[in-house]
């Protein structure tokens, strides 16, 4: 926490090594040399891999916002990930699920999924659940922000 209780803002720098660790590139984890190139494709602002080095290291912290800009859309984020620490926990949010869904088992469980009835629903994340205790697995939950469909009956809290 930082002053007055509030949360302690994240750096550039931690939110870019987040996005080198969870967006994969063509062979694995984009190099810096990848995102400079990228960039420059794309027509985005001059930048080194260097400069790209030490934003993710964070010897530099102070950016342009042209450069946020094209480091967002190369790892194709929004902008606002940078600039907007409630965006960015949404966003990695997202590209947790995405990254789960490369998962080719946790893809074919998805998809079997679908159609099922809340109830179904209900009782099949029950056993999941049950499972990823046994095997002593963290709850992916605490990581993500969950957003409930109001709809859904199946996940809908009952009062105590």
């Amino acid at each position: 926490m930082a002053e007055g209780g509030l949360p302690a803002r994240r750096t550039v720098a931690a939110k870019l090594e987040h996005l080198f660790r969870t967006v994969p590139g063509p062979r694995g984890e984009y190099t810096l040399e990848d995102v400079a190139a990228g960039i420059r494709e794309r027509g985005g602002p001059t930048v080194s891999s260097s400069y790209i080095w030490q934003l993710r290291k964070g010897i530099k912290d102070n950016p342009t916002k042209k450069h946020m800009e094209a480091l967002a859309e190369f790892f194709g984020v929004p902008a606002a990930y940078f600039f907007d620490d409630a965006a960015a926990e949404r966003i990695e949010a997202e590209l947790s699920m995405l990254g789960a869904l490369r998962d080719a088992g946790v893809r074919r469980v998805a998809l079997r999924a679908a159609g099922l009835s809340p109830r179904s629903l209900a009782a099949i994340q029950t056993i999941i659940e049950t499972v990823r205790e046994v095997e002593g697995l963290r709850d992916p939950t605490t990581d993500l922000e969950q957003e409930r469909d109001p709809t859904d009956k199946a996940t809908e809290e009952k009062p105590e």
